[in-house]
């Protein structure tokens, strides 16, 4: 199906065989925000990264597909030529590689066959304008990839990726998290902002960047299972009640083997 990320029956070890992943399904549409939920240990960012391609996941069952193209078993670098990106809960510093650099090749590598690559004096543009528009502290331009950046410009370096990559889809691993407020309007502003159509995963433990992203889908996940969905109300009740309720439930404090 196009214009769609489709996750179906979703199971995923970890290499040493341990399963985290218990049957996840959720079908993304472009256009569409979807939020997913969970306590510290819910297994969140281990869908992030299965969803990628890490090395330390197995998929076990189910499958992934975008745009009709199975990708369960690509390499990461696949995946993100058919259209998904992830931005790291905890972008990581990669000293001597140019940040810039990085960037447009990454840009380039990803562009349809059929479509110019982009020059580097279009990209240098795009660069700087969208740095001003998360309100960078400093030139990024020349410096080595999240080298000395702090944890929130970090941050931010991840959603520039994403505003310039322009995946069909994209998920973002608390992307809220150790944020001031002015950082994260900044980044809600940028996200916004994008003028082309895509799907976006929002992976978040507090409501707080929901404040300003307001999702058109909720899902709560409680030991790899998403276990309820619904409106953006659902992320109101959460932050009222929070997860007590769902931990505290019998049939979901065991997955099952």
């Amino acid at each position: 199906m196009k214009n769609t990320l489709a996750i179906s029956s979703l199971h995923a070890s970890t290499t040493g065989g341990k399963e985290i992943l218990h049957g996840i399904s959720l079908t993304v549409k472009k256009g569409e925000i979807h939020a997913i939920m969970g306590p510290n240990g819910a297994g969140k960012s281990t869908l992030a990264q299965t969803l990628m391609g890490h090395p330390g996941f197995k998929i076990t069952q189910g499958k992934i597909i975008i745009n009709g193209v199975d990708i369960s078993h690509l390499p990461p670098d696949q995946r993100a030529k058919n259209g998904l990106f992830l931005g790291f809960q905890y972008p990581i510093e990669v000293p001597g590689v140019n940040f810039d650099n990085f960037l447009r090749m990454a840009i380039n590598e990803n562009q349809k066959k059929g479509v110019k690559k982009i020059s580097p004096l279009a990209f240098r543009q795009q660069l700087t304008d969208q740095a001003k528009r998360l309100a960078f502290s400093k030139n990024i331009i020349g410096m080595a990839l999240n080298e000395d950046f702090s944890g929130g410009e970090k941050k931010k370096a991840e959603i520039l990726q994403f505003a310039l990559i322009k995946p069909e889809f994209a998920i973002l691993d608390e992307p809220d998290s150790g944020l001031d407020v002015d950082a994260l309007k900044y980044i809600a502003k940028t996200i916004l902002s994008l003028d082309y159509p895509f799907g976006l995963i929002l992976i978040t433990h507090y409501q707080r960047i929901l404040h300003y992203i307001k999702p058109d889908f909720v899902h709560i996940m409680i030991n790899g299972k998403l276990v309820k969905s619904g409106d953006s109300s659902l992320a109101k009740e959460i932050e009222k009640k929070g997860y007590e309720g769902y931990l505290n439930n019998v049939s979901l404090r065991e997955a099952p083997r």
